[in-house]
């Protein structure tokens, strides 16, 4: 089945009919002022080339031409297709720290990535891991909030995942355990599903409670990996200075960092170390998948490169289609306007 994405536009098809009624006017047209030189049967003796036939192929060529255009002008695509399938897989909620500590960078070096773009470059490479999984995403600093409901998007939570800066937070601080517990509440209410967030800080913690917050995920059947950004040197926070107008100095705290890992039954990584995505990734495989239901869509294909060859086409065609008479068809009548006169025999038996 077809639909189009403009079907006003096709509107524009009226257009053709109105090319043949200009044609056939013209053709009309042209035979009265022939008329003004004398009988049509001898003036068309005096044009022994023009043809007949070959203005009104030109007129069909330009018609189907024009229809194709306007066909894909208005963009003819085949319907996109809704499946049910079953996949297996787990839900993870990934609770990103958006403080201005993340501005810092990742290393001892100043100049070097920030804590943001590395959490970034790893959850990126871990969602191409990831299959038939379900993720989502909580963004938090003085306070937390949910960027991304769960869902198996993971082109939609790329796109987000890519908007991420410190200035979409607009209480600062670093508040990790409202992060953990708002994380807890996007999952999917099904009980058989296993259930995964995953942390991501530098383990400035202000306001306490992450280690009790990790814990009760736990009981609850939550995993709780912690991402860890940062060096435990720490760096300087560009564009931030304290009551005394010196830099802002940052350090990850992997102790915390390790605590939280460790109350919520799951692991901690640097995502400085270069095996941090394997060890993550293989850590999350250890949770048995549980089948769900899944929607799949298949996106409607265009088909409007199709209709516009058409047109090139007839319009290419059209171009080496002249006016004058084919040679090799010259000697063929299509409609004969001879009489047929009797033979001699006849005359000879009327006598």
């Amino acid at each position: 089945m077809f639909n189009f994405a403009y079907p006003t536009h096709l509107y524009l098809l009226a257009a053709v009919p109105l090319l043949a009624l200009l044609f056939v006017a013209a053709r009309y047209s042209r035979r009265a002022k022939l008329r003004r030189f004398g009988r049509l049967d001898v003036v068309d003796k005096m044009m022994p080339d023009a043809s007949r036939y070959t203005p009104a192929v030109r007129i069909v060529l330009q018609c189907l031409a024009l229809a194709m255009l306007v066909i894909a002008v208005a963009r003819p695509r085949t319907e996109g297709t809704v499946k049910q399938e079953t996949a297996a897989g787990i839900e993870i909620v990934v609770a990103f720290d958006l403080s201005n500590s993340m501005l810092a960078s990742s290393t001892d070096r100043d100049r070097d990535a920030t804590r943001l773009d590395r959490a970034k470059v790893v959850l990126e490479r871990l969602f191409d891991r990831l299959e038939n999984d379900k993720v989502g995403l909580v963004i938090f600093a003085g306070t937390s909030k949910v960027q991304l409901p769960v869902t198996s998007d993971f082109y939609t939570a790329n796109i987000y995942l890519g908007e991420l800066h410190p200035s979409m937070m607009a209480y600062q601080g670093t508040d990790i355990a409202s992060s953990i517990r708002m994380a807890m509440n996007c999952f999917s209410g099904t009980e058989d599903m296993r259930k995964a967030i995953i942390l991501i800080t530098d383990s400035e913690d202000h306001e306490g409670e992450a280690v009790e917050a990790a814990r009760l995920a736990a009981e609850n059947g939550i995993q709780v990996d912690v991402l860890g950004v940062g060096t435990p040197s720490g760096a300087t926070v560009p564009g931030i200075t304290d009551e005394n107008g010196q830099p802002v100095h940052s350090a990850l705290n992997e102790n915390l960092a390790k605590e939280i890992a460790n109350a919520g039954n799951g692991i901690y990584v640097n995502a400085a170390a270069s095996s941090s995505l394997n060890e993550l990734a293989s850590h999350l495989e250890t949770l048995q998948k549980s089948e769900f239901d899944t929607v799949v869509y298949s996106a409607a294909a265009e088909q409007f490169p199709t209709f516009a060859a058409l047109a090139l086409i007839l319009l290419m065609i059209d171009i080496f289609v002249v006016d004058r008479k084919i040679s090799w068809l010259k000697g063929i009548e299509f409609f004969s306007t001879k009489t047929i006169r009797p033979s001699r025999n006849t005359k000879d038996k009327k006598k």
